[in-house]
């Protein structure tokens, strides 16, 4: 087992178009880890797109729709959100949560190119060494 570093770039390698992937602690915003193809994102950028990350899944508006849901089934709230999708103009972000971390946010970004099926059955796979890897 590597250090996180290594281990999201050999996950990035796996992917066709793979450009990086990141590690997002949900509860601080920052970034745990992180492999980036791309030489010209700033740290000022990547730490903003871990923000919009948090933001997606632990936002004040989300957690008010996950209440409200629960308060509609009659039970305790929980934080349903799981996996999202994004699709930008030149890219895709697979986001989801680790397995028993549950405010660990692993993102990998890929090129449009990517089958959709191999980008989230990479990411899928990862999940479990990732999580081994964090606090």
């Amino acid at each position: 087992m590597g250090n996180i570093g290594h281990v999201c770039q050999a996950i990035t390698d796996k992917v066709e178009e793979g450009l990086g992937l990141a590690l997002v602690d949900l509860d601080s915003g920052l970034l745990l880890g992180i492999h980036n193809k791309v030489s010209y994102l700033s740290e000022a950028y990547l730490d903003a797109v871990a923000a919009a990350a948090v933001e997606m899944f632990r936002g004040k508006t989300v957690r008010v729709v996950e209440d409200l849901i629960a308060q509609q089934r009659n039970v305790a709230p929980t934080r349903l959100i799981k996996e999202v999708q994004m699709t930008s103009d030149r890219t895709y972000h697979f986001m989801a949560i680790l397995p028993d971390k549950p405010n660990m946010l692993a993102v990998l970004i890929t090129g449009r190119r990517t089958n959709l099926g191999m980008g989230w059955a990479t990411l899928r796979a990862a999940l479990p060494e990732l999580a081994r890897l964090c606090p």
